[in-house]
């Protein structure tokens, strides 16, 4: 009966190939779940035989293609020579002013009864 594949995983590396694609993939796991987007894991591993006697070089290696993050973005708009500013150039600004509340003390009114 043969061995299965995770018994050989655990050897390449010395147990390092094993662990960084359990940690990749936690970590692809969280950002999945933080961006609802699609994220992948490749695990490669390749055979090679070395001698004739049988024996075997084998590797290992993990790639995580994590989820692709939300673009920055800003509305910016296009100047007579060809630069980008915050306002619309056509556009009139607005003298605004802030306006502080007073604070007054509040009245009760007793009711006659």
């Amino acid at each position: 009966m043969t061995k299965p594949i995770t018994d050989t995983m655990h050897h390449i590396g010395n147990g390092f190939f094993i662990s960084s694609a359990s940690d990749e993939f936690q970590k692809l796991v969280k950002k999945v779940n933080e961006s609802g987007r699609a994220g992948k894991i490749d695990l490669t591993i390749s055979v090679k035989k070395l001698v004739k006697n049988g024996a075997m070089q084998i590797t290992g290696k993990v790639k995580a293609t994590m989820p692709a993050e939300e673009p920055m973005e800003t509305v910016l708009f296009a100047t007579d020579v060809f630069g980008l500013q915050i306002d619309h150039p056509n556009q009139k600004g607005l003298d605004l002013k802030v306006i502080t509340e007073e604070k007054k003390e509040l009245k009760s009114l007793e009711a006659n009864g």
